[in-house]
């Protein structure tokens, strides 16, 4: 007795079935180009922007998973992606000194702030708020882009990113948003950034220069005289300031090179590992199953006695076997993957140390976290102006109430 055409159809389907999981469906993004100044913009109309080191909120064990991720990772990509804003946006050419600092900078025009809210190599979402110094909001948007294994073919290391179409996105809509300032609302933005740094240092010899309104808006109500002595020390500060933030910015640019390639590597294997992951899961109980499936079926065909079934039998159950222990090795390469990205992600979140400065032959030594050398190079300001200006510094709330 021969097997009917019907029993053919069983086995075809049943194999088609093993080998029809795989298939993956691709998304593109459409790629924005950067809007660059046609001309050069005059100086006195260029805008100094600050960008704060981005934040992520924190991420559970149970959003590191999901995402393929970890929180040293996380922050080692906010610098990473707040240094290529930085990158991105003097590219345009629209704008003045562009800076990273760890926190919110007094001697910016224009800040910005930010944060990932996803990445994995396949998806990069970011949150971002700015602002400039009178309390203007320019943007408050989320951007995403999402790419494809393929796209990373077109990535130029240390120009152009992956995401590169998000960073270019963030510049443009900063670019128009400006364009629709005239140059008396440029002069007066930067005016008011002179004087809440100079409220900053001697709060008491600057009032009464800007109102402030119930919104934490500024307006300019007068100037100073172009001969202030005072103003003139305040912005010698200022300098001091700026030499510090190049200084720490040579330190992000640092780690920012070295983490181009294993950055893109990390991305690149997350991806890869994101799609396996996915199909792997999807695919693993179906595999069991249809392994069980053609072992069942070797042995009806068995027990049916089915004419040349003994060759077909010891096939079905020898192939549906391999399928279904392929099936169980998938959790084991999973679980190793999962180990594989997190230890790489220790790796990232290591990189990170704290920065030593020099300023004119002298050496600070500013301990702890960028954070915290920020502020302590603050208070050396503050004491230098002091000192060559004369003046005593205002007493601080802890000063007040040790008195009492």
């Amino acid at each position: 007795m021969t097997i009917s055409i019907r029993k053919y159809h069983i086995i075809f389907f049943a194999l088609l079935f093993l080998t029809s999981c795989a298939g993956l469906n691709s998304r593109k993004i459409a790629q924005t180009e950067i809007q660059q100044a046609q001309q050069q913009v005059p100086e006195e109309e260029l805008l100094d922007i600050g960008i704060m080191v981005f934040e992520s909120e924190e991420i559970t064990e149970k959003q590191s998973k999901k995402e393929g991720t970890n929180p040293e990772v996380r922050k080692a990509e906010n610098h990473f992606v707040s240094y290529h804003l930085k990158n991105t946006l003097e590219r345009s050419g629209h704008w003045g000194m562009v800076r990273v600092t760890p926190l919110e900078s007094e001697s910016a025009d224009v800040l910005i702030k930010g944060g990932i809210v996803e990445s994995n190599g396949e998806n990069l979402v970011v949150a971002i708020t700015v602002s400039d110094s009178a309390g203007n909001v320019w943007l408050k948007e989320k951007y995403k882009a999402t790419v494809t294994e393929g796209a990373y073919k077109d990535n130029v290391s240390g120009e152009k990113d992956i995401f590169q179409g998000l960073y270019n996105a963030i510049a443009n809509d900063m670019t128009n948003y400006r364009k629709k300032m005239n140059p008396e609302k440029i002069k007066e933005i930067r005016a008011v950034t002179q004087l809440k740094f100079a409220r900053y240092f001697a709060p008491h010899a600057f009032e009464g220069y800007l109102e402030e309104s119930k919104k934490n808006t500024f307006t300019l109500k007068r100037l100073p005289a172009d001969n202030d002595t005072m103003m003139a020390r305040i912005l010698e500060s200022r300098e001091r300031v700026y030499m510090f933030e190049d200084t720490i910015n040579e330190y992000y640019e640092g780690f920012y090179n070295e983490m181009w390639a294993p950055y893109e590597e990390w991305r690149k294997l997350n991806l890869t590992e994101r799609i396996a992951l996915n199909a792997q899961k999807r695919s693993a109980f179906l595999r069991q199953a249809g392994g069980a499936m053609l072992v069942a079926l070797g042995v009806m065909m068995e027990v049916q006695d089915v004419h040349d079934s003994a060759i077909l039998t010891g096939g079905l159950v020898i192939i549906g076997g391999q399928v279904f222990l392929s099936g169980l090795n998938i959790s084991k390469q999973a679980q190793m993957h999962y180990e594989t990205l997190e230890e790489l992600g220790e790796s990232f979140g290591s990189e990170m140390k704290p920065v030593v400065l020099e300023f004119e032959g002298k050496k600070y030594e500013l301990t702890g976290t960028a954070e915290e050398q920020y502020k302590r190079w603050k208070e050396i300001l503050h004491q230098m102006y002091y000192v060559e200006t004369g003046f005593l510094p205002p007493e601080s709330p802890e000063q007040n109430d040790s008195q009492e």
